[in-house]
Formats: structure tokens, sequence, C-alpha cells
């Protein structure tokens, strides 16, 4: 795993991200179109999370080691991005069931671990 950066101006020197469950970001969609609205929603949990927590995160759920190679920012890159999904929520009435960084990483691990080469066709 790669870090790209460990010297923005955040807690723990990583950029933050908002993750969304794939489940949660399909519902949105399927909100969205049984109402018909067509328009414009930023999705996510309106909670931000560093690369090293994700990391953490991911170590924690796996019960594996997970080696990180720090690296120089690239170029770009802010240190800081969190959705904004109010519109969404008073619009749609959707909301994330999935609401923690720790709750994603242990449905997507469950789900890998049962699917290990995904879908089959």
């Amino acid at each position: 795993c790669r870090i790209f950066g460990t010297d923005y101006p955040t807690p723990d020197g990583t950029c933050i991200r908002d993750y969304i469950h794939i489940v949660d970001l399909a519902q949105a969609h399927i909100l969205a179109l049984k109402q018909g609205k067509c328009g414009f929603y930023n999705l996510g949990n309106g909670e931000g999370y560093s690369v090293r927590e994700v990391i953490e995160a991911c170590k924690k759920v796996s019960g594996k080691p997970i080696p990180a190679i720090e690296e120089a920012r690239r170029d770009g890159d802010p240190a800081r991005l969190i959705a904004g999904s109010q519109k969404a929520i008073d619009e749609l009435g959707w909301k994330p069931r999935y609401a923690t960084l720790e709750q994603i990483v242990d449905s997507a691990w469950r789900w890998h671990s049962a699917h290990p080469n995904g879908y089959s066709a």
C-alpha cells in the first residue's frame, strides 16, 4: 500500500477523505430513480478518515499486516475532501446505512473473503 504525502496539515499528516459503502451509493441512485429526480448530489458519510486510519481499519478487520510505503505528495491532492450530502438527505430521504469506516471495511472484507475471484460469469 502506498501513502502519498505524510506532511499534510491533518492530525496524522495524511490526506483525509470521505468514504461511502457501495450499497449506500446504490440506494441513493434507486431513491432518485423512484422519485424521478434529476440533479447533482454529493454522497458520503460526512465524516473524513485519513489514509492511515483506513490502513489501520483494514489491518484490524482483516487481522493481517499491511505494509505501507510513504511517498511524496501527488500534485493537486487537497489535504481534506468531505462530501456534503445534505441535499440528498433532504430531497431523497437518503441516509447511509454504513455510517462508520469500520462498517464499510468489515462489509468489504467479508464480501471479498466470500468471493475471492469476484462475481463468476
